[in-house]
């Protein structure tokens, strides 16, 4: 490995690493340090690597050849490529040791860790040398102690029992995430141990928790859900997209279901309400009910104005759906629609009217899932119009959605492809 004094767990978080030849690899998301008994040094086991596929799989630092500030190199050979799991003895550096609360060995100091520093030693391997740290002081108001940088064992309170029982802030950990997509954040917090997980969810704003809920198995969505008090849970859902809301709600219990639904604001548990009528399986259990709706006497300047909103998801925003008054779902009647190619090549003073493609079959909210792949498939569509026979809009469908019901149930937590083939069972010595 390339001469390295020490490195910061938090400039790890995110490093692309690459193979011998250059090829890439994955992304390191955290790093697996193996504690003692006694008061010294953990050795750091190894990383946890999320592969391309989404799959996370333990990385031994005998296989890691570089560490650079812009990347990590491996060495060749072969690594076990089943789903990291986290045994009994190892911790998380940035999951479980970034704001842990411990104290100044022989005094009654309280510290807070914000993050650590492993050191090589002459055998190659990797400790957890230092910690950076800072003073909890109370009564200082928004004021913050300096950061001091410590040998590991002039800190006590970090042993695996430590971390188990006493209360964990996740400031440092939620500041990773800032620069994280909400699908690998949600991966990040279903490696954590349940208390962890747990302290995570409270140190999120609800839109945040709503982004990453989404991404999660069903699951850990239900378990997250019941975790949170009654009232959290209610604006959770109300953050949440509606036909994801309805999604989850559909997996609970009837009385829990209908508690929650009736702490959500109306205007917010409506839509949810009505996509909860439909089977899961059907157009209309997949559907939205906010895709961008406009009248046709609105202009094509408005239309892309619409659609450029940084929100809207790129499946919905490959289209505008035209309908009469209201505009809000079920609409008057629906009109057609207009691809987000035709608006560009339009002048932008014109109306969508001019714009429209009434000539696109609609989907009725009883078609199956079945159904639904064979109209996205024909139209080579990422988002289609489900009405009913009266001719209003109910929602749209999305092909993200439909490929969430088309892919195994559990393909969140085995990441894209089913890789587990491919193992280097000698590798797990390293980590013994």
């Amino acid at each position: 490995m390339a001469a390295v004094n020490r490195v910061f767990a938090a400039q790890l978080s995110g490093l692309p690493v690459f193979g011998p030849d250059g090829e890439s690899i994955g992304r390191v998301r955290d790093l697996v340090a193996g504690l003692r008994l006694d008061a010294q040094p953990p050795r750091i086991l190894g990383l946890v690597v999320e592969l391309t596929t989404r799959r996370r799989v333990f990385v031994p630092m005998l296989r890691v050849t570089s560490i650079e500030p812009s990347a990590v190199t491996l060495a060749t050979g072969s690594v076990n490529m089943r789903q990291f799991t986290q045994r009994p003895n190892e911790v998380l550096v940035l999951g479980q040791l970034l704001d842990a609360h411990a104290t100044l060995a022989g005094s009654d100091t309280r510290i807070t860790v914000v993050d650590a520093g492993m050191e090589p030693t002459r055998t190659r391997d990797w400790v957890l040398a230092k910690l950076a740290i800072r003073e909890r002081r109370v009564g200082l108001g928004r004021r913050r102690s300096a950061m001091q940088v410590l040998r590991w064992e002039e800190v006590a309170g970090l042993g695996l029992a430590d971390l188990a029982k006493q209360p964990q802030g996740a400031g440092q950990l939620l500041m990773l995430f800032d620069t994280m997509r909400s699908v690998d954040v949600a991966a990040t917090v279903r490696d954590l141990p349940l208390k962890r997980r747990h302290e995570v969810a409270d140190a999120m704003d609800d839109e945040r928790l709503a982004d990453v809920l989404e991404e999660l198995p069903d699951d850990d969505q239900k378990e997250l859900l019941s975790y949170l008090a009654e009232e959290r849970a209610a604006d959770i859902l109300e953050a949440m997209n509606p036909d994801d809301a309805a999604d989850l709600l559909a997996e609970l219990a009837p009385a829990e279901q209908s508690r929650l639904l009736e702490l959500m604001e109306p205007e917010e548990s409506a839509p949810v309400k009505r996509l909860l009528a439909y089977s899961s399986d059907t157009a209309g259990g997949l559907m939205t009910p906010e895709p961008v709706v406009l009248t046709p006497d609105t202009t094509i300047a408005e239309a892309l104005a619409h659609i450029r909103n940084a929100e809207l998801p790129p499946a919905l925003a490959s289209m505008v759906f035209v309908c009469r008054p209201p505009t809000a779902t079920p609409t008057g009647r629906f009109v057609g629609v207009v691809h987000f190619q035709r608006l560009l090549r339009e002048p932008p003073a014109e109306l969508v009217a001019s714009a429209v493609d009434t000539g696109l079959a609609a989907l009725r909210p009883n078609a199956t899932l079945a159904e639904v792949t064979r109209y996205f498939a024909a139209y080579n569509l990422t988002c289609g119009p489900v009405v009913d026979t009266e001719d209003h809009l109910l929602g749209a469908v999305t092909v993200d959605d439909v490929l969430d019901h088309l892919l195994p149930e559990n393909w969140r937590e085995t990441g894209l492809h089913d890789t587990t083939g491919e193992t280097g069972e000698h590798l797990e010595a390293d980590r013994a």
